[in-house]
């Protein structure tokens, strides 16, 4: 029996994995090496932290002044005061160190400039030379206390932020985090088990508690189903972009499975309605083109020629600018052709990659034709102060699929890498302590065989009507009536259609058979999920009758903190 399962291959899941496997090992906390699994969808080096180019948000003070406090500050003016105060406190004061982790396990961060010459990683051993920070991190668990000077690491401007706050690696932070990552866990003979599809948590029932005692899993490539026993479990699986399908930055398979899976095993989640909309997508290909662009000096000019918006404002805010423009009948652009050449491929060349690639545009020379669409969940999971899923106790979640409260109304850009892994650390710790006084006894097979009836059937349906189609449906559905800007009417209208949806599986069914390798079962599986977490942010959203962060609701345009500063919570009951 596994001492920690991890569900979710991404930064949070890499991070959490690691934490777990550091803390197994310290002396009085640990009972020697820990088993430890990361079980992913698909592999590693796919996962969506790939996808945040722009940075991770430090109060170094490496450019300009900056505090902790004032992290704090911009966090919860971001989060339009719907955050738990403590937990944003938490992860704000642990960047600094998190930064140092990151770094002393090979991130390579992009560097300031001192007397025109980069300083490498090599240099920073040799501190003489370098002033301000440096980093005594204890929980780096490594007895020769390394000492890391974090001076010379450079950092950028993002939406909402009162000061120059986002550590980078050019234009590929995410990236870079990620294989760094990867690489380390492999060092530390973590086990993955990748292409393994979660179907539902195994939990068992006592007169006080819902105990997870493990999860399900379909083998993607033979078919076979499993049932993987452990005494904790973390959900780290990612957001729920993907409901948007068509109209969202987020890779196709972004479809809240873990966030479904802990709703239907009896967890709460809260705050769906909250869905972070990037100002600055490809127009044609809703590819991500990062903030980062913006915080070098990225201008936002409609067809006009005009400036509309300060860019720096928080995403939410540039979003709806943009969004009021198209109303007018105006395209918008994303303008970086003042920065030359030469600094957008030192800095951005990722950038400019995407552009050439999906648009046909060289940013250097012409103006990059852009729209808003679904980027981010602030919702999701609902955790406890330890990460732990109301609800079910064992059961830990972090990252996009939790919602730990931090990011509220509007996620902070910069702020999502600095929760992967600030909180990745803290919720593998929590689950490995959590198992170290767990019972190792096994739960029976009930929800397997549950699970193995239920994908028999799938093969069984009829399918004379193409969930594929409903896919696209479904994503410009919620684009349209429940995006950027939302009103009641359209709210309901768009609920009534979702149930229609829901009552049309029943003809919808797969048109391939095979047991093997079989996309067209792991996508219907994802469409169920994303028809049963459909409901849940559009119900939410016809709940809160105010206007907020991310939820701007026509006919409710002011925040009203008397009857809303709360947060929705949603749970099935037995």
């Amino acid at each position: 029996m596994l001492d920690v399962l991890i569900i979710g291959s991404g930064g949070a899941g890499l991070t959490a994995a690691l934490a777990a496997k550091e803390i197994s090992t310290v002396e009085g906390v640990g009972l020697g090496d820990a088993s430890i699994l990361v079980v992913g969808k698909t592999y590693p080096t796919n996962a969506q932290t790939s996808m945040a180019q722009g940075g991770i948000n430090a109060a170094l003070g490496n450019v300009e002044e900056d505090h902790i406090a004032s992290h704090i500050a911009d966090t919860i003016k971001s989060a339009h005061g719907l955050c738990d105060e403590d937990m944003v406190r938490q992860m704000c004061a642990d960047a600094p160190k998190t930064i140092a982790w990151l770094e002393s396990i090979g991130v390579p961060f992009s560097r300031l400039h001192l007397g025109g010459q980069v300083i490498h990683d090599s240099s920073l051993h040799d501190k003489s030379h370098l002033g301000g920070q440096v980093i005594h991190d204890s929980s780096l668990h490594d007895k020769s206390q390394i000492t890391r000077p974090l001076s010379s690491i450079a950092q950028r401007q993002m939406g909402g932020a009162s000061a120059k706050r986002a550590c980078y690696a050019q234009d590929y932070t995410g990236l870079k985090m990620l294989h760094t990552l990867y690489d380390t866990c492999l060092k530390a003979h973590i086990d993955f088990l990748d292409e393994h599809y979660l179907l539902n948590l195994v939990t068992e029932k006592t007169s006080t508690d819902t105990i997870v005692k493990g999860a399900i899993f379909l083998d993607i490539r033979t078919g076979e189903i499993k049932q993987i026993h452990a005494k904790s479990v973390i959900i780290a699986t990612g957001g729920y972009g993907s409901l948007y399908h068509g109209y969202t930055t987020n890779a196709y398979g972004t479809t809240g499975d873990g966030i479904a899976a802990v709703l239907r095993a009896g967890g709460a989640v809260s705050d769906m309605e909250f869905v972070q909309f990037h100002p600055t997508a490809l127009k044609n290909s809703s590819i991500l083109i990062s903030e980062s662009a913006r915080g070098e000096g990225g201008h936002l000019i409609n067809s006009n020629g005009e400036r509309f918006v300060d860019e720096l404002k928080p995403r939410d805010e540039v979003a709806r600018a943009i969004f009021e423009q198209f109303q007018e009948g105006k395209e918008v652009f994303l303008d970086v052709r003042h920065l030359g050449e030469k600094k957008l491929m030192e800095l951005l060349p990722q950038e400019v990659a995407l552009c050439k690639l999906h648009e046909g545009v060289n940013p250097a020379k012409e103006l990059i034709p852009i729209k808003p669409v679904a980027h981010y969940s602030m919702g999701g999971i609902d955790v406890d102060y330890a990460l732990e899923v109301n609800g079910i106790k064992g059961c830990f979640a972090v990252g996009e699929c939790s919602n730990a409260k931090v990011h509220g109304a509007n996620r902070l850009g910069g702020n999502s890498l600095l929760e992967i892994t600030a909180f990745g650390r803290f919720a593998g710790e929590n689950a490995y302590k959590h198992a170290v006084y767990a019972s190792n006894k096994k739960a029976d097979e009930r929800q397997l065989q549950q699970d193995k009836k239920e994908i028999e059937a799938i093969y069984k349906k009829e399918n004379s009507l193409n969930f594929y189609e409903k896919r696209e449906s479904l994503g410009k559905l919620l684009y349209e009536k429940v995006g950027i800007v939302r009103d009641n009417i359209n709210l309901t209208k768009a609920m009534e259609e979702v149930i229609a949806m829901q009552v049309m599986q029943k003809k919808m069914g797969l048109s391939d058979k095979n047991r093997e390798n079989n996309t067209n079962l792991i996508e219907f599986l994802e469409f169920q999920n994303a028809l049963l977490l459909a409901p849940t942010i559009i119900s939410s959203a016809l709940a809160r009758n105010e206007s907020r962060g991310a939820h701007f609701k026509l006919g409710f345009e002011r925040q009203d903190d008397e009857k809303f500063k709360q947060h929705i919570v949603l749970q099935w009951k037995d």
